[in-house]
């Protein structure tokens, strides 16, 4: 019965997103990325290869799975990688993916598709990143005896297995052959529910945002517009963001910004350019002289921003105002100080930040301007013990890659 209801519930899913596909484009792209997928799958598997699949819902997700799947290519060379997504916002980005040999969306997870995929694909190893706990997947990679891992994985009170209605859905947590945990709250958590297979190993993003950093490109745009001067550096920043983050801006004739908003579609452009009131500039619109004229750098495109961290002294990210904050780690591997908004209990190198006194949350404007005054005041004590407390934080969590990829491959 449960089953059933299961299966029922992701058609009906599956038929919602169909409906708002008319009038929304994640929700089309969702539903036409899925669109012959398993005849797609089925084409360019090659029947004489061993497969480890790695899922990731999003782009988020991608980056943390990518240190795993970057290690594997090097450890294991004989293995084909197929990774596969959920969500349009991850796989539209990465469908180019040169680490991977297949890239594709995920067909939904009903019981006929996760048996066609996995005896199409037959792999060696799956390995989930953070979230997704398919059900139909997951009983089938158990049922078939194939290893299936999570990695980097966090879990939390309010999730249904540690409910008491949740009992059913349990099952799924015992189909792993184990799990990669980020934090010790997680591993008591399954502990609770009889789930012992479970390892402490940390989050692999740490050392994603290493690699970045160590890799960052050298952008002389940027370093013309930030040369001699205070930056804050503002990242994935949203319109509420962008009212706090302009009027101090605004007011500090002393500082420079550099603001790479999360949607760069001409209406928000407009929006962040009828808030400044002193003289800004486009990158793409840029050169090195005219950005150097610049007090405000406005990012119009994307794919720079995990590089541009560095010109700053100190980064806001942006989101904390809404569903929660984008990445904190892309800023911090550069040893700097942290800012965002106060909705940012979820991500647990937040929290940690935040206790450590190298990330600060502000609930409003005051308490932004009062910080930032304190940060960028000449020889600031704040400063230098944030910017070292970042540093250190990223340094110390480093290693969970090899750690799992030892764990599972050995």
């Amino acid at each position: 019965m449960v089953k059933l209801l299961y299966n029922l519930g992701m058609l009906i899913y599956h038929f919602g997103v169909w409906v708002a596909s008319f009038w929304n484009e994640k929700a089309s792209k969702f539903c036409k990325g899925r669109q012959g997928v398993l005849e797609y799958i089925a084409e360019k598997v090659d029947k004489n290869s061993k497969y480890v699949w790695v899922h990731a819902a999003s782009l988020g997700e991608f980056e943390q799975g990518r240190p795993i799947i970057e290690k594997l290519r090097q450890m294991r060379p004989e293995y084909k990688i197929i990774l596969t997504f959920f969500s349009p916002s991850g796989y539209e980005v990465r469908k180019n993916y040169e680490g991977a040999d297949i890239v594709c969306y995920l067909p939904i997870d009903t019981s006929w598709s996760a048996n066609r995929f996995l005896n199409v694909v037959n792999p060696s190893y799956a390995i989930f990143i953070k979230y997704e706990f398919w059900m139909n997947y997951i009983v089938g990679l158990k049922r078939r005896k194939i290893p299936t891992y999570i990695v980097s994985a966090i879990f939390r009170p309010s999730q249904v297995f540690f409910k008491w209605y949740g009992f059913w859905y349990r099952k799924v947590l015992h189909c792993f052959s184990h799990l990669f945990v980020q934090n010790q709250t997680s591993l008591d958590l399954l502990s609770s529910i009889g789930v012992k297979n479970v390892s402490l190993t940390g989050d692999t993003r740490f050392d994603r945002v290493a690699d970045i950093a160590a890799k960052s490109k050298e952008l002389p745009i940027v370093s013309a517009f930030a040369q001699g001067s205070k930056v804050i550096v503002a990242g994935s920043s949203w319109p509420k963001d962008e009212d706090i983050l302009c009027d101090y801006f605004n007011n500090h004739p002393d500082v420079k910004m550099i603001l790479a908003p999360h949607e760069i579609h001409q209406a928000h452009l407009d929006s962040i350019v009828s808030k400044l009131k002193r003289p800004y500039v486009f990158y793409k619109d840029a050169d090195e002289a005219a950005a150097a004229k610049a007090d405000c750098l406005i990012i119009n495109c994307f794919g720079l921003l995990s590089s541009i961290y560095k010109y700053g002294e100190v980064a806001y990210i942006g989101g904390g105002f809404g569903v929660g904050i984008h990445n904190t780690l892309e800023a911090a591997v550069y040893g700097m100080p942290v800012l965002f908004g106060p909705n940012y209990g979820r991500f647990q190198e937040a929290v940690d930040m935040v206790k450590r006194g190298g990330a600060f949350s502000i609930q409003n404007a005051g308490e932004y301007n009062e910080l930032m005054d304190s940060l960028l005041a000449e020889n600031s004590s704040l400063l230098k013990s944030a910017s070292a407390q970042t540093a250190e934080y990223v340094n110390e969590n480093r290693g969970a890659t090899e750690r799992i990829v030892n764990e599972v491959f050995r």
